[in-house]
C-alpha cells in the first residue's frame, strides 16, 4: 500500500464521502434542458469503494499484529 497510513486513509475516505454528500444535495442542475454537473458522481462513489478496501485492509493488517488473550469460559 505504498507508504499509507490508516489515519490517511481514513481521512480520504471522509473527504470522499463528504464530497458525495454535497453532491448529493444538488451540484447538479438542469436550466433550460441543459444539465450541469460539478462533480462526477461515479467518480466519488469507486473512490469511496477504493478508499474503503484500504481502510479495511490496513485495519485487518493493524489488527493481526495485535496480541489478544483468550479466557476459556469453563
Amino acid at each position: 500500500m505504498s507508504g499509507i497510513t490508516l489515519s490517511q486513509a481514513e481521512t480520504q475516505l471522509a473527504s470522499y464521502l463528504e464530497a458525495e454528500t454535497k453532491v448529493l444535495a444538488g451540484q447538479s442542475y438542469d436550466f433550460n434542458g441543459r444539465s450541469l454537473t460539478r462533480a462526477n458522481l461515479s467518480e466519488i462513489r469507486a473512490g469511496i469503494d477504493a478508499w474503503d478496501r484500504r481502510v479495511k485492509n490496513l485495519n485487518a493488517k493493524l489488527s493481526r499484529g495485535r496480541s489478544s488473550v483468550i479466557t476459556p469460559n469453563w
